[in-house]
């Protein structure tokens, strides 16, 4: 996906000159760092906004957001602020997060994940198998929640839509919201636990130890890009 955004590519470079210059490698950049926090505070918002009105035993969220009436109008404009910008990024990492043979191999030796005998894994690219599927989970769950949030927003579209499908779009769209917020759990378990995974996502670089341990296949073609320069 090409990138229109002006002087991107300067700015990029300017942040890896930087991470040589201490001896670090970008991992990424401002504006990727960016687009990611957009979606996770959407994210955050979106979730406790739904699970306000999923229950009423979790009614009182809604007091984060004025009251009942104020956390339905905000609840799907929370989810159009976190689905819109997911669905440009996965179009821009849809390339680096396809499933490959090493993939399935370090699926298949889960209990080296677990244990964190990485030593023993396939080399992993600038993602590893587990992100991936977090990555298509996120994806499934996002189209689900857009496509089944559209007949049950009443001030806009519901009344286009039969009473049954309404009823089954509520029942798909809280099966996706539970999902999600499983695979989204998981993520920041994943993410606390690979000591320098925020780091990397909230100043854009990492150590060569950090990149040549977790994603090795990754440091391997940076370096070289690095040193074809």
């Amino acid at each position: 996906m090409s990138d229109s955004r002006p002087d991107a590519g300067s700015a990029e470079e300017r942040e890896a000159a930087e991470a040589r210059r201490r001896d670090l490698i970008l991992r990424y950049d401002a504006f990727s760092r960016s687009r990611h926090w957009l979606i996770a505070m959407a994210f955050v918002l979106a979730a406790l906004s739904g699970l306000a009105l999923f229950h009423p035993a979790l009614f009182g969220l809604s007091g984060l957001f004025g009251g009942g009436p104020w956390t339905r109008i905000l609840h799907p404009f929370f989810g159009l602020l976190m689905v819109v910008p997911f669905l440009f990024l996965a179009a821009a990492a849809a390339e680096h997060n396809r499933m490959q043979p090493s993939d399935w191999a370090w699926l298949r030796q889960y209990r080296d994940v677990v244990s964190n005998r990485e030593d023993r894994l396939p080399e992993v690219g600038i993602y590893n198998a587990g992100q991936k599927l977090v990555f298509y989970v996120s994806l499934v769950c996002l189209v689900g929640l857009l496509l089944t949030g559209l007949p049950i927003w009443r001030a806009y579209f519901s009344s286009y839509f039969p009473i049954g499908l309404i009823r089954l779009a509520s029942v798909v769209h809280s099966v996706c919201a539970l999902a999600l917020i499983c695979t989204i759990i998981v993520h920041i378990y994943a993410a606390i636990w690979v000591k320098g995974s925020i780091r990397a996502m909230t100043r854009g670089w990492v150590t060569p130890g950090w990149a040549w341990k977790h994603h090795r296949a990754w440091y391997r073609e940076v370096t070289k890009r690095i040193q074809q320069r």
